[in-house]
């Protein structure tokens, strides 16, 4: 999420170092759900201690799969969803990416914002809608 392989490795030993720290809150759930917002609250506090706290997430490179497309293609679509990403706001495009880059379920990504799987499922499908809106506005 960082694109920044220092800033990463500070952000990973300082999720473990809490996860050891804070071991007893662990409730026997859902181990991954519980490390994911341990590591979601880090990365928040890290950036929003930033002047520009939200050029990182902007920058972030997204996956885009598809075949026979040569490298500058690539480069163009990523370009494109980039700024189509950079439309939404800042709950939308995380859903969008813990959901679809980082392949999070519905449940788990529920457990981690507080929130009813179903409430996710109708955010994610909304947020996803509004990025092909602004996709399609940039072709």
């Amino acid at each position: 999420m960082t694109n920044d392989r220092d800033a990463s490795q500070d952000i990973a030993q300082e999720v473990f170092y809490k996860a050891i720290k804070y071991r007893k809150s662990y409730n026997k759930g859902k181990f991954s759900s519980w490390i994911y917002t341990i590591a979601r609250n880090i990365f928040s506090d890290h950036y929003q201690s930033k002047k520009n706290k939200d050029q990182r997430l902007d920058e972030i490179e997204y996956k885009t799969e598809q075949e026979g497309s040569n490298g500058i293609e690539k480069d163009e679509i990523k370009e494109q969803l980039n700024q189509a990403l950079k439309k939404l706001n800042k709950s939308d495009r995380e859903l969008v990416i813990m959901n679809r880059y980082q392949g999070i379920k519905y449940q788990e990504i529920a457990e981690i914002t507080g929130s009813t799987t179903g409430a996710v499922k109708t955010k994610v499908h909304r947020a996803i809608h509004k990025l092909k809106d602004h996709y399609l506005q940039n072709i």
